[in-house]
């Protein structure tokens, strides 16, 4: 066995050379350019960003070297011992200034991107190094300019001006190597070169995915924001965390005149500077017209019902304005009352996963401490419940134990249930990255995705089949003589009934029920079991089953049999679907655990908190999201009906299953309170609707997939009278009884955190609110001011009782609900690339609504055929529970006797099909399975006021999906 590798031997070697004339150190592989910046000496570059392969191509870096005939282009030649570099000679002067001055003198005479406060830097980089050169362009070269090329403005984010164009094609590396989303292109030759979008389509019409990448690259405004069209200039830049999914992109807000108008991505650790487009081009929800700004009451004898739409821009006929003081004492006055006739249980509360740590906690503290039970409960119980409860059973620990960006040190990623380009596209680029060096990546979905182009094998399962399938896996292991012994014996419990579970589950017995070849299973299992590393990812296509617990039991038995976990490149990863619910789960927003993960039925866990918060508090779970759902509507003689809600930033009227039944219980409620920044579905069935503050208004911490706690400010103040969650929060508890105290905007939010961290002292003892304030983002476990985080857990224990890995058998559990002859089809939900979660924020931003303004159903050509069906015409599709009429998509990635549809649509709300038979472990609803019938015509259902505008006639980009 090799000796283990010293720090000197792991810090890169320095070499000594000579730089205008001094002599300097450079790093082993580091650029001329790069230790030439190290060293106070800048050099001229336009081609050259940070994060991007070196190209070299615009030649203004050039520098003398000493017995070359060429000056060399210093952003692609690395330091060499004993080299001799003249950067600022006059040979290299002369010729830097001459790049930039014919660059500059092709420029037009109106420019697209500012530099700083001075007008007259209006092309970007390009005017910056002109004037650090002191460069005046003579009127000579002006006349020489090149026919100017026409704007193209068809994307409706993005102008692209190519008058401004220096071909430096940071764009086409931006788009083609770093997102690798392989739309741009540089095309011809000489003076007819040029970028190119596919086959020199306007923008608009091309395969781009709006991340906005190229934009961010662009050094001149060639491509820019349509936001900024006119000025770049901005009042201010304040630093955030993207709202949206659990890849927790760091982010800057520039802000102009108390609005956002457009954001940049930040170099944080999960992102690296990159965006999607939701993170780059969703951010005017928060300014949207419909936005709450007063405290509404519901007005006497208005029923609440669903039979007209809601009405979220006009809901005067429901509702009627009232002051902060008079909608508090209603709203905690009739809680507080329910509580004390009805006794604790008759309370529940809805926490959110879109809101902040700081926020989670106190809500979760509000419930045990004021309402008097454990009845709280927010998304995850929607999205990755059951990959938790079998985590906690298995290893110890809810949280991934290798993060996303980890992948670059595997040799195989193995993705399931999981769309990673549509749900989480700044980490899918990760394993396209990983792909392009040669990392085989393996998809294993009923649906063929996107990231199937990047893949080494494509595993499309049928539906339902996910036990089969992995128990297969693991039965190749087994009999191939794979196992990593000294793992088992080391580090494993339960091995040997493992063993004995999955006899009956060889490949060959599997493929008919999983619809895999047995050598393409034998295939995977052997390359899995042999990668130097191999790590797994999943999303809530193996969570939302009624045996999701097992699907994610099978995930654990594989990486461990194998030996895949505990070091760089392996792991388990169940990523994340919205900014925080990693971040709400370990706050204590789940009904049976205090913060941390501590058993609410623990005597120690409830001893502690009961002194530490200096209240009784129940020892009994709570109830979940869909078992309060029921409790809503149990008879009065149930003693524990549940009478009240409280709901902060949640939309279980769209979010949770059969929403028939969801949306009778919340009508059937005594009082129930909504806080939210939209008149959401849930917020129409509201007694009382607090206005609250969007996430660019609010300043707090959010826990990411990666288990980075990371700080975001406040750059706007909440519109009208709109107030602060936190705050809201407070009110609530004040008037319950509760004597709380976080005084002060930001400093109450601290003194929050920090009770937290003294909660959570286990996990994120070392991560000081100074500290986040000084770093932005810090990986927990972290346990001292010194730790800088572990990316990386359970390399030499688990956090078991033993130190072990459990492993539990699973067998097969069919669907609660099969396709038969009057139901025939099997529905699939999920979400898209451009809307997120229930679509209250993403369809009020206007980019993302133009890019997807009305609800679709994917199916594949065989399925169109054989009904006779053309993409764009209209379906209704029929469950046991609900129907809707929705506009058919063709996408031959869904499989044959499938229809996929998104549940961000109001006027087309999968969820009203839903199945809400639960996973008995994790009380996961059944999302992604059950029987649906699909039959010609209907007619669909306005949008009724969601979205920014958008009708039937307005329809998708695309009416057939990419793959």
């Amino acid at each position: 066995m090799n000796a283990p590798a010293t720090l000197a031997e792991l810090l890169p070697q320095t070499v000594e050379f000579q730089l205008d004339g001094k002599t300097v150190q450079g790093l082993e592989g580091e650029t001329i350019l790069r230790a030439a910046k190290r060293h106070g000496v800048d050099i001229p570059h336009l081609c050259f960003k940070e994060g991007l392969r070196p190209d070299g191509n615009c030649r203004a870096c050039v520098v003398e070297l000493k017995g070359e005939r060429t000056l060399a282009p210093s952003c692609c030649r690395t330091v060499a011992a004993g080299m001799e570099v003249q950067a600022t000679s006059e040979r290299a002067l002369k010729s830097q200034k001459m790049v930039v001055e014919m660059l500059l003198s092709d420029m037009p005479d109106q420019g697209y991107k500012w530099i700083g406060d001075d007008a007259t830097l209006q092309h970007g980089e390009l005017s910056e190094w002109a004037a650090k050169l002191d460069i005046a362009v003579r009127p000579e070269l002006k006349a020489l300019r090149r026919e100017q090329p026409a704007a193209d403005v068809s994307h409706p984010a993005m102008a692209v001006n190519l008058d401004a164009c220096i071909q430096c094609n940071r764009c086409v590396r931006a788009c083609r190597e770093e997102q690798v989303n392989d739309v741009i292109g540089y095309a011809l030759r000489g003076q007819d070169s040029k970028i190119v979008f596919d086959l020199d389509d306007p923008m608009g019409d091309s395969t781009c995915v709006a991340c906005g990448e190229c934009v961010q690259a662009c050094p001149t405004g060639a491509l820019m924001p349509k936001s900024h069209i006119g000025s770049q200039q901005v009042d201010r830049k304040v630093d955030s965390v993207c709202p949206f999914c659990g890849v927790g992109c760091l982010i800057t807000y520039n802000v102009k005149d108390e609005k956002i108008v457009s954001v940049d991505g930040r170099d944080g650790p999960a992102n690296h500077s990159r965006l999607c487009v939701k993170g780059r081009f969703g951010f005017d929800y928060a300014h949207h017209p419909q936005r709450l700004t007063k405290p509404l009451i519901r007005k006497p004898g208005v029923p609440k019902t669903f039979d007209d739409a809601p009405r979220p821009g006009d809901w005067s006929e429901a509702f009627r304005e009232a002051t902060w003081e008079e909608a508090l004492a209603l709203a905690a006055g009739k809680l507080k009352g329910l509580r004390d006739t009805h006794g604790r249980k008759a309370l529940a509360g809805f926490g959110s996963a879109k809101g902040s740590n700081e926020e989670a906690y106190l809500f979760q503290k509000l419930v045990r401490t004021g309402f008097g039970s454990n009845n709280v409960d927010h998304c995850t119980r929607l999205c990755h419940a059951s990959s938790v409860a079998a985590l906690l059973e298995g290893v110890g620990s809810g949280a991934v134990s290798n993060q996303v960006n980890d992948v670059e040190h595997a040799d195989l990623i193995f993705v399931i249930g999981s769309n990673p380009t549509a749900n989480h596209p700044v980490a899918a680029t990760w394993m396209k990255n990983a792909a392009k060096r040669g990392t085989k990546i393996v998809l294993a979905d009923p649906r063929r995705t996107d990231i199937s182009k990047h893949a080494w094998r494509t595993l499309q399962f049928k539906a339902d089949t996910d036990v089969a399938m992995l128990n297969a896996l693991i039965h190749a292991v087994i009999d191939e003589g794979l196992v990593d012994e000294a793992f088992i014996r080391d580090r494993a419990n339960n091995f040997g009934a493992l063993r004995e579970n999955v006899k009956g589950y060889s490949p060959e017995a599997m493929a008919p029920i999983c619809g895999i070849p047995a050598e393409t299973l034998r295939e995977v299992a052997r390359a899995f079991a042999t990668a130097k590393g191999a790590m797994i990812l999943w999303g809530m296509g193996v969570s939302q089953h009624v045996h999701g617990t097992d699907n994610a039991r099978c995930l654990i038995a594989l990486v461990t049999v194998t030996g895949q976990i505990g070091k760089p490149g392996s792991g388990l990863h169940p990523l994340r679907g919205q900014n925080n619910v990693q971040g709400a789960s370990d706050a204590g927003l789940i009904p049976m655990m205090f913060p941390n993960y501590q058993r609410v039925d623990n005597a120690g866990a409830h001893a502690w908190f009961e002194k530490f918060w200096g209240m009784p508090l129940d020892e009994k779970p709570g109830y979940t999201v869909v078992e309060i759902m029921h409790k809503a509507l149990a008879p009065d003689s149930d003693p524990h009906k549940v009478r009240g809600m409280y709901i902060m930033g949640e939309n279980p009227a769209m979010s949770d299953p059969d929403l028939n039944h969801a949306r009778h219980a919340l009508a059937s409620l005594e009082h129930l309170v909504v806080q939210d920044i939209f008149m959401t579905e849930t917020a129409w069935l509201a007694d009382v609707v607090l206005p609250a503050s969007a996430w660019p208004e609010k300043t707090g911490t959010v826990s990411n997939t990666d288990r980075m706690v990371q700080l975001g400010k406040r750059a706007l103040d909440p519109p009208g009278d709109a107030k602060p969650d936190l705050w809201i929060i407070q009110q609530i508890a004040t008037r319950m009884g509760l004597p709380w105290s976080y005084e002060g905007e930001e400093s109450g939010v601290a003194a929050v955190y920090e009770e937290m961290r003294q909660a959570m002292h286990a996990a994120i003892s070392g991560i000081s609110w100074a500290r986040l304030q000084r770093e932005s983002s810090v990986t927990y476990p972290c346990l001292s001011e010194n730790d800088p985080g572990q990316p990386t857990v359970f390399i030499e224990r688990f956090p078991t009782a033993d130190g072990r890995v459990k492993l539990v058998p699973a067998d097969i559990i069919p669907a609660a609900e099969r396709p038969d002859a009057d139901f025939p089809y099997v529905l699939i939900t999920g979400r898209q690339l451009e809307h997120w979660h229930t679509g209250s924020m993403t369809r009020r931003a206007t980019v993302l609504d133009a890019l997807e303004p009305m609800a679709t159903a994917s199916m594949n050509q065989a399925d169109l055929e054989a009904m006779g069906l053309q993409p764009g015409d209209v379906i209704t599709i029929r469950s046991r529970r609900g129907e809707v009429a929705i506009h058919v998509r063709r996408d031959d990635g869904t499989p044959h006797g499938a229809v996929f549809v998104p549940f961000a649509y109001y006027e087309a709300a999968a969820n009203l099909m839903t199945n809400a038979a639960l996973d008995p472990f994790g009380k996961i609803p059944e999302f992604k399975y059950c029987a649906v019938k699909v039959e010609r015509g209907g007619v669909p259902m306005p949008a009724a006021g969601y979205g920014t505008g958008a009708t039937g006639d307005n329809p998708p980009q695309s009416w057939t999906a990419s793959t």
